[in-house]
């Protein structure tokens, strides 16, 4: 059964920094992009970044370059996301995704999706 679970949020002071996982089961992430994605209530969902589990190459959204960092484990079949300096505008509930294919950020282009976990940014 193929699985992906997110784990890492919370609440954090703005300019925080918080490490998202997302671990997948089921299935080898070779050959996958995951994707992490996030959505703030009466929003649509956004693509924040994403990264080829076989080499690595990665994108991001503009409003994370320069905050947010993805990087794989492959031995663990684990994704990170590294977020530092948070904004209040970061809120959302953050989710992970994969597929099959090259690297983008449009979440109905992905296939298999987490939970999502909720970060929240305040003071």
């Amino acid at each position: 059964q193929v699985q992906l679970v997110e784990s890492g949020g919370g609440l954090v002071q703005p300019g925080g920094s918080l490490r998202l996982s997302c671990a997948a089961s089921g299935f080898p992430l070779d050959y996958h992009a995951i994707g992490w994605f996030r959505q703030a209530p009466g929003k649509e969902r956004e693509g924040v970044s994403c990264i080829s589990v076989s080499d690595g190459s990665t994108q991001y959204a503009d409003s994370v370059k320069g905050r947010f960092t993805v990087s794989r484990d492959n031995a663990k079949n684990t994704v990170y996301l590294q977020m530092n300096s948070l904004k209040p505008e970061d809120t959302a509930v953050y989710y992970c995704a994969a597929r099959i294919g090259d690297l983008v950020l449009f979440a109905n282009w992905y296939d298999y999706w987490g939970q999502g976990t909720q970060v929240t940014v305040s003071s």
